[in-house]
């Protein structure tokens, strides 16, 4: 590689958490970037903070079949808005002196790109790069991602970054590298145009246990809890046998069988999108895992869907439900009947699907949510023959129930975003009582 083109580093960074489990989770919009950067002919590394598989750790035989598993954790202070907090607080991840050495034995980058995700995990970015910088102290760190979009001044002011880029970072990738590095390439792929994308580079990793896709971008609903609007304005949808052939190289080059579709809306545009796709995966003969944990729209939900959803080997569904109050449900989205419910669901089941292989989220923590009202959903769910799964809320800026969400929580939400962690329930008012968090696991789950 000609001694000219730039170096450059990406991390992902740990989760500072009361509790983390990797469900499929990847950072796919970091490993997009290095794609991207490597496709236009730059070096790149890459390292993972929350990597269960890095060289210094032990072998992992508690990974579950389906590529699933607990992160490496170790017990550190909590902040100090969460003393009060009767939870152990940890690190999730690989150990500060394993990221130490990982950094030392790079050659110097020429700049930094580091990725954020839930806004109440920033004290792991601010680790992160703070270890960063004492390694490479006069290399720029830039901070994009959920964290440096939806909390951008909080960002700039506390996470330790040179440079805060909210927004997908596509579009502005090769301008930001020209910025810091004088490099300039005229660009191969069209931001706008999902096709022209190289797929993200999970070959970085020391090993793929799955896949994560995302076969489309944004979303047509408007629930008042979501930041999807936000975060991805207006939509776009790659071409579905572009998908078949991304998962074909991984299940052939990589002999990858679970693969987690992390679409905000799979089932929308059906009929151009999803519907081709999963005849396409059935075509190929491939025995494969497809896992839905981003939730799929049960109103979209057709006898044929379902029909094609078990035979192209979907195994993980998740129902975007949120509640079975269906009367009440027009202060959160207007997605979903009682009737359509039932509808999809009997699809589901009429296709060959279990109940095990059912899940639907329900959102616990809402501002001004009763106890009682969780539990008739919990109750509902559960007569369906299907698994209910918790969701518990995050208030998150920038969405229509963010000011209800201010005026219900005990802290002060807009002051730290360490408020909005979604497992101290902080839009109660009463203080946090982990035997309320601990009933509504043991309902859900007897």
């Amino acid at each position: 590689m000609p001694p000219n083109v730039p170096h450059i580093l990406l991390v992902n960074p740990w989760i500072h958490d009361f509790a983390a489990y990797d469900f499929w989770a990847k950072p796919l919009g970091l490993l997009t970037l290095a794609a991207i950067l490597r496709s236009h002919g730059l070096k790149i590394s890459y390292i993972d903070c929350l990597d269960p598989f890095h060289p210094c750790a032990a072998p992992k035989p508690w990974r579950t079949r389906q590529g699933r598993g607990p992160y490496l954790k170790t017990e550190i202070a909590k902040p100090q808005g969460l003393k009060d907090i009767p939870r152990t607080y940890s690190r999730y991840g690989i150990k500060p002196q394993w990221f130490r050495k990982d950094l030392q034995a790079l050659s110097d980058p020429d700049l930094i790109l580091v990725t954020s995700a839930m806004t109440y995990w920033y004290p792991g970015v601010q680790e992160t790069i703070a270890i960063i910088k004492t390694v490479f102290s006069d290399v720029p760190v830039v901070l994009g991602g959920t964290y440096a979009t939806l909390c951008q001044e909080h960002a700039v002011e506390f996470s330790g970054a040179d440079r805060v880029v909210p927004g997908p970072g596509e579009a502005g990738l090769l301008r930001l590298v020209r910025d810091y590095t004088g490099f300039s390439v005229s660009p191969r792929f069209d931001p706008n145009d999902l096709d022209t994308y190289p797929w993200p580079a999970y070959d970085l990793q020391h090993k793929i246990t799955y896949i994560p896709l995302l076969t489309s971008r944004g979303c047509p609903f408007a629930c008042t809890y979501c930041a999807s609007h936000y975060l991805n304005p207006g939509l776009m949808w790659r071409d579905p046998l572009a998908v078949v052939a991304e998962i074909q190289y991984w299940h052939k080059s990589h002999e990858v069988i679970d693969f987690a579709l992390y679409d905000d809306a799979f089932l929308v545009n059906a009929e151009q999108h999803a519907i081709p796709l999963l005849s396409g995966i059935i075509n190929t003969g491939l025995t494969i895992r497809l896992h839905t944990p981003n939730a799929i729209h049960v109103r979209a939900l057709t006898e044929q869907i379902a029909r094609l959803m078990f035979k192209a080997g979907v195994a993980t569904i998740r129902l975007g439900l949120e509640t079975t109050a269906f009367e009440e449900r027009g202060a959160l989205d207007n997605k979903l009947t009682a009737e359509e419910f039932r509808r999809g669901l009997g699809y589901l089941q009429k296709a060959g699907f279990k109940g095990d292989q059912i899940g639907a989220y329900l959102l616990v923590g809402l501002p001004g949510q009763q106890r009682d009202a969780i539990e008739a959903s919990i109750a509902m769910v559960k007569a369906c023959g299907i698994t209910p799964v918790p969701a518990y809320y995050s208030p998150i800026p920038h969405t229509t129930l963010w000011p209800q969400a201010l005026n219900s929580s005990r802290y002060d939400l807009a002051a730290d975003p360490i408020y909005s962690n979604n497992a101290i329930l902080p839009c109660q008012k009463q203080d946090f009582a982990w035997e309320t968090l601990s009933n509504i696991k043991a309902q859900a789950q007897a």
